[in-house]
C-alpha cells in the first residue's frame, strides 16, 4: 500500500475525501440560498420597501444659491446649482466659449481664466465659490478691435496650429507677466531674494507656462510671443 500526504491510500479513503469536498460545496450553496431568500422576504415586507426605495430613490436636486459675479465687465446675478463649475457657467450659461474645455481635471491648462487678476484652472473652480469676484476670459483681452498685446503678438509668432489651447495659453501669460512683475519667483529663479521684477528669460518663461499644454507644440512660438510682450527682443536677456 503506498503512502501519500493525506495518509495511507485506499479507494475508500480516495472516496470520503471526494465526499468531504462535495459535502462543503453543498453546505456553501445552502447558506447563500438561504440568504437570498432571507433578503427577499425583507424586500416583500414593509420594511423591506422602504429600504428598497431608499436605495432606487433618486437624489434630491440641490438648492439653488444667488451667485453675483462681474465678467468682463458685466455684472451679473446668477441663481445656480452649488455643483456647477466656473468653466460650465461660462460656456453653457453665459455663451462664453473661447474659454475651452479640455482634460476637465486641471492638468491641461485650456480652461485658464483670470479671477480677480489671477489665472486659475475654471475646470476645478466651483462658480459659487468665487461670488463677488471679477473674472476676466479671453474674450474680455481685447478692448474693441484693439487686440490685447499678448493677442497680438501670439498671432505675429504664430503661437497656436489648432488653437484649442491658445484662450488659456493667453490667459496664462496674462497673469505671468503680472507675476514677473510683482517679482514672485519661480522654479527656476536664480536669484530668489532679488527685489523686483524678475529677469524673464526663455527658461523662466517655460517653466511658467509650463501649466498649459499645446499638443500641437507650438512650444517655440509661445516662448516668442510671450517675450515680445514682456518687452523682450527675440534673443530674449
Amino acid at each position: 500500500m503506498r503512502e501519500d500526504r493525506l495518509g495511507p491510500y485506499s479507494p475508500a479513503g480516495e472516496e470520503k475525501i471526494a465526499t468531504g469536498f462535495k459535502r462543503r460545496e453543498f453546505l456553501k450553496r445552502s447558506a447563500l440560498a438561504g440568504g437570498g431568500m432571507v433578503l427577499g422576504q425583507r424586500l416583500l415586507t414593509d420594511g423591506g420597501a422602504s429600504t428598497l426605495d431608499a436605495m432606487v430613490a433618486p437624489q434630491t436636486v440641490s438648492e439653488k444659491v444667488a451667485v453675483r459675479l462681474r465678467v468682463n465687465g458685466s455684472n451679473y446675478g446668477l441663481s445656480l446649482d452649488p455643483r456647477v463649475s466656473l468653466l460650465d457657467l461660462l460656456r453653457e450659461q453665459l455663451d462664453l466659449p473661447g474659454t475651452k474645455k479640455g482634460c476637465n481635471h486641471g492638468q491641461c491648462g485650456a480652461c485658464t481664466v483670470l479671477v480677480n487678476g489671477r489665472r486659475i484652472n475654471s475646470c476645478l473652480a466651483l462658480a459659487v465659490i468665487h461670488d463677488g469676484s471679477e473674472i476676466t476670459t479671453v474674450e474680455g483681452l481685447a478692448r474693441g478691435d484693439e487686440l490685447h498685446p499678448l493677442q497680438a503678438a501670439f498671432i505675429r509668432h504664430e503661437g497656436f496650429q489648432c488653437g484649442y489651447c491658445t484662450s488659456g495659453q493667453i490667459c496664462s501669460a496674462v497673469a505671468m507677466l503680472r507675476e514677473v512683475e510683482q517679482g514672485t519667483a519661480s522654479h527656476v529663479t536664480s536669484d530668489v531674494r532679488r527685489q523686483g521684477r524678475v529677469e524673464l528669460t526663455d527658461e523662466e518663461i517655460r517653466e511658467r507656462m509650463s501649466g498649459n499644454i499645446c499638443r500641437c507644440g507650438a512650444y517655440p512660438g509661445i516662448v516668442a510671443a510671450v517675450r515680445e510682450a514682456s518687452g523682450k527682443n527675440e534673443r530674449g536677456a
